[in-house]
């Protein structure tokens, strides 16, 4: 039989082996992107996102160049929710959400806007299988049409993107037949009427002519996105198009990439289209949801 001495022995080192337990699970570091009550330190979120290195997100935030939902932070103390908080760098909005992808895809002529033609046409299901997230195409071209698209797996950004009310500017370059005079490329500028309205580009230009004039070069920019507006809109003023490219939509510019090829977005094109599908509205304007 155990004497009372014996008992309260075993039960004080059974409370201090307990306590030994607690305090070196609590030393423990929680996991990278466990989120504590009180928060994540937003120079450890930062870095996470890609921003910079730990060290120089610190440095960011003492010379006051990040805000957080708006305000400009100077503390390295501050905790924020990666999922709840939007942190800007000098007024860029930052992704913290790694999972998200954002890719440019410089469609070759002959792929149809669809993950899946019923046709059996060739489509952007052979870029989207190269990615292991589910993505979705922004931005609308006809098959005959080449040049820059969107693909992300955030539908929240490929949702404003294409929503009416954000016109997003397109800019196209257009081989046309004959010879476009500075009048023509004036009347484009200036608007007319079309069978579905009222039509005109933000901007226009000849880039140039054939010295036979058999052939001319034009760029048109315009936020209207309804179908095959470049193309109807040449036709109407007496040049069409006999190739059509398109090379920026928004901040993004197709560059050099080669037809069939696709990259990532560099972390400042992301930001700039984060701003762009946070951004103010313009609500006049067609919807750009459905190509050139």
């Amino acid at each position: 039989m155990l004497s009372d001495d014996a008992v309260s022995g075993a039960e004080s080192s059974s409370q201090s082996g307990a306590e030994s337990v607690d305090r070196r699970d609590a030393g423990r570091e929680p996991a990278s992107w466990f989120v504590e009550p009180s928060g994540v330190r937003l120079q450890k979120v930062l870095a996470a996102a890609g921003v910079a290195s730990r060290r120089v997100c610190e440095n960011y935030i003492v010379e006051g160049r990040i805000s957080v939902n708006g305000q400009v932070v100077t503390e390295l103390g501050r905790r924020i929710d990666p999922e709840v908080d939007r942190v800007e760098v000098d007024g860029t909005p930052v992704q913290l959400d790694v999972s998200r992808r954002y890719v440019i895809l410089n469609k070759p002529v002959g792929v149809v806007s669809s993950m899946s033609d019923e046709n059996g046409r060739p489509d952007l299901s052979t870029y989207a299988r190269e990615f292991d997230e589910r993505v979705f195409y922004v931005g609308r071209l006809d098959a005959d049409t080449s040049g820059l698209m969107i693909l992300t797996n955030d539908g929240d950004v490929a949702q404003a993107l294409a929503h009416p009310k954000f016109g997003v500017l397109k800019t196209y370059v257009a081989k046309v037949r004959g010879r476009v005079t500075p009048q023509i490329i004036a009347k484009l500028t200036a608007g007319f009427d079309l069978d579905d309205g009222e039509i005109h580009a933000d901007k226009a230009r000849l880039l140039s002519v054939e010295p036979s004039g058999r052939h001319s070069i034009v760029e048109i920019t315009l936020h209207s996105g309804r179908n095959r507006i470049v193309r109807r809109m040449l036709k109407h003023v007496g040049h069409p198009v006999i190739d059509l490219v398109r090379r920026s939509f928004g901040p993004l510019h197709l560059g050099t990439l080669p037809a069939g090829a696709w990259r990532d977005l560099t972390k400042l094109e992301r930001g700039e289209i984060l701003a762009l599908a946070r951004g103010g509205s313009r609500n006049d304007v067609e919807s750009a949801e459905h190509g050139e």
